[in-house]
């Protein structure tokens, strides 16, 4: 059962059924915004005052509205990335078109948070080169082992990451400098 403000979930709902009613949940989020930008193109086509019934309909600021649209109309649904935020592209919009493509290709090889495909277009303006690609890695630890890790930085007064970081490339140059035999 569904409010605007809750949604009530049977006790007894078996877990396939859950994890598919996440995924349904997030293709509504992430496509709203494609969603209301292609509404609101439609609206421009067939009525009047769009804007003001858009506002009246979504209680969505005008420029949030605008928005919407502007970056609905740079991007036909064919050229439109599934495997992209809206955002992703939102961020690309003002380029020209092989620009957009250039940047949403890359920022899906290198599967690039919206932040980091922001990153990577400021670096390239300010030095012409893309920055060095930063990757995400989930690390899960059993508490102990963090615990013992958070103690090691603390002694060395580095962040736990850095701390992580910095371990792991001193592990890294060992290893290249003098790799271990290979038994036969």
């Amino acid at each position: 059962m569904t409010r605007r403000t809750a949604l009530t979930i049977p006790q007894d709902m078996p877990i396939d059924v859950w994890r598919n009613l996440g995924r349904q949940i997030f293709v509504i989020t992430d496509s709203s915004g494609w969603w209301l930008g292609d509404w609101l193109i439609f609206g421009q086509a067939n009525f009047p005052d769009r804007y003001k019934r858009a506002i009246a309909e979504t209680s969505l600021d005008y420029q949030t509205l605008r928005n919407y649209a502007w970056v609905a109309r740079q991007f036909a649904p064919e050229r439109r990335r599934e495997r992209l935020s809206f955002q992703h592209h939102a961020e690309v919009a003002s380029l020209d078109t092989d620009q957009q493509d250039l940047w949403l290709t890359r920022a899906e090889q290198f599967t690039w948070s919206r932040n980091e495909l922001r990153r990577q277009i400021r670096a390239s303006r300010n030095g012409g080169e893309p920055a060095d690609p930063v990757v995400q890695i989930q690390l899960n630890l059993i508490a102990d082992r963090r615990q013992l890790w958070q103690q090691a930085a603390e002694v060395t007064q580095q962040d736990l990451m850095v701390w992580i970081v910095d371990s792991l490339d001193r592990a890294a140059a060992t290893q290249i400098e003098s790799p271990p035999a290979v038994s036969s």
